[in-house]
């Protein structure tokens, strides 16, 4: 069994954080072929839900980097890796001390996924809570309501490169932490900054599908630097035009644009697809 696996934003996605028209008809095309995708993605579930409900993505997925599997037959989680409070509270001074809003998501029971996070302190961060909100399932809450008993799967930040690289500093002391960072949608100026558990990566959650689905052969694409664990572990894997230098360099080849349908266009070659 070959599997794609894809990441989303800067991948599978355009500019607009959509599946363009061009993309949804490639999906569907691969489908009626019996061809197995899934995604790999930084995202929550309920962040990636109703892009994918409509495009029969069936197999199990990864999600927040591989904190997670969900499965959709089931409705279950599994290969979970939960932050400790100590870790918990390395990040949180971390990010404050750089004058950053640290977005802190978490597990809770009945499959409910919250972020919560201490007061705003710069636009663009209510702009990014403001998203969250937005996205179908996902409460937005203040710090103080966090529950005592709550998992926690990630910690995020937005903010000006040095102050994101200064973060990503000072967690590297951390033996069970990893920090992924990358351009924001927000604009070129910014940059976000995810940090979990160092068990959880795409690639280990890779691994874990091969054996979960039997895979022999993995086709992956990615544009970030929190796909390099996931091309590390792939047989192949494409980078589109778009992505960051060391994933352009780790690829098997560099592929077309994110945002002209590039991952599709290339499906569409590879498995003799109408153009």
């Amino acid at each position: 069994m070959e599997l794609i696996v894809f990441d989303l934003d800067g991948t599978l996605l355009d500019r607009g954080g959509a599946i363009s028209d061009y993309t949804r008809d490639t999906l569907a095309a691969l489908a009626e072929r019996d061809v197995a995708y899934t995604v790999a993605t930084g995202r929550t579930l309920h962040a990636s839900r109703e892009i994918l409900a409509p495009h029969r993505f069936r197999l199990p997925q990864v999600f927040k980097n591989g904190v997670m599997i969900w499965h959709p037959d089931t409705d279950a989680y599994s290969h979970q890796n939960f932050l400790t409070v100590g870790e918990i509270s390395h990040v949180l001074e971390a990010t404050l001390a750089q004058d950053m809003t640290p977005f802190i998501f978490t597990f809770e029971p009945g499959n409910r996924h919250r972020v919560y996070h201490p007061p705003i302190r710069h636009e663009v961060e209510k702009t990014l809570s403001e998203l969250f909100a937005r996205r179908n399932g996902v409460e937005v809450r203040p710090a103080s309501q966090l529950p005592a008993d709550a998992e926690i799967s990630s910690i995020s930040a937005i903010g000006a490169p040095a102050p994101v690289a200064a973060v990503a500093a000072m967690v590297a002391d951390e033996p069970h932490l990893v920090a992924f960072s990358g351009h924001a949608l927000e604009g070129e100026e910014w940059r976000w900054i995810d940090i979990h558990h160092a068990d959880a990566s795409k690639g280990g959650a890779i691994d874990a599908l091969r054996g979960q689905l039997g895979v022999t052969r993995v086709v992956c694409f990615g544009d970030s630097d929190n796909d390099l664990s996931m091309f590390a572990r792939a047989d192949e894997c494409y980078a589109p035009e778009n992505a960051s230098d060391p994933v352009r360099e780790a690829a098997t080849a560099v592929i077309g644009h994110h945002d002209e349908d590039g991952i599709a266009r290339f499906l569409r070659q590879r498995f003799g697809l109408p153009a």
